[in-house]
């Protein structure tokens, strides 16, 4: 199979899962609701929780439901030092960099956050760009809407041409029913939303080694 567009995903996904840096997010979210928004602690949790199963991710649950400002709750939830949690890896950059095809970021979370993960990792020139929430009108994966979306933003109308690799199978599942080849990331544990999985990015080129083939001309 040939391929014209990759779709990575970010958080837990660019970076080992195990770094802390999405528990980090997490908490400041927990903080936001509280602090910001004057919940209760004993419900967030299960509020936050309820959100992110509901509508894709937190913040578009506290949208329609609050109404809060977007650009404040990002800002506030990604305020923290990448440097204490995550690494650049120049192996992961040399096997990004190898790859024949259109490669994008495809992340519920903004540009802003993603910038500076990438830019922190060295990785700011490996991709074509970015699809955040905000490009594709805070629609979030796993949503199919999102999908179509970010198809159309990259010119590419044909999911059967794609690859989407996502640390969470929740996402990659209606990935995989579009007609994209998906990849798990985090886990070398085989998963039905999953045609492949790899404990690490890095792992790629023997997963599948088909992706060095030549891409298909757009």
């Amino acid at each position: 199979m040939a391929y014209t567009t990759l779709f990575f995903d970010l958080d837990d996904t660019l970076y080992p899962h195990t770094s802390g840096l999405w528990e980090a997010i997490r908490a400041r979210m927990a903080d936001y609701m509280r602090d910001q928004l004057g919940l209760p602690s004993d419900l967030i949790s299960d509020l936050r929780r309820s959100y992110f199963e509901t509508y894709g991710t937190t913040l578009r649950g506290l949208q329609i439901h609050y109404q809060v400002d977007a650009d404040e709750y990002l800002s506030y939830v990604h305020d923290l030092p990448l440097e204490d949690f995550i690494q650049p890896d120049p192996g992961l950059r040399d096997v990004i960099l190898s790859l024949p095809h259109n490669k994008w970021i495809f992340t519920n979370a903004d540009s802003g956050h993603a910038g500076r993960v990438l830019a922190y990792l060295g990785l700011t020139d490996c991709f074509n760009g970015i699809i955040d929430v905000r490009s594709i009108g805070f629609w979030c994966k796993p949503n199919f809407e999102a999908y179509t979306r970010a198809l159309a933003l990259v010119g590419e109308p044909d999911p059967h041409f794609c690859v989407l690799l996502d640390d969470a199978p929740r996402n990659l599942q209606p990935a995989r029913q579009l007609g994209f080849t998906t990849i798990l990331v985090g886990s070398d544990r085989s998963d039905p939303a999953a045609d492949y999985a790899i404990s690490k990015l890095q792992d790629l080129p023997q997963a599948l080694p088909a992706l060095w083939s030549d891409p298909v001309s757009q």
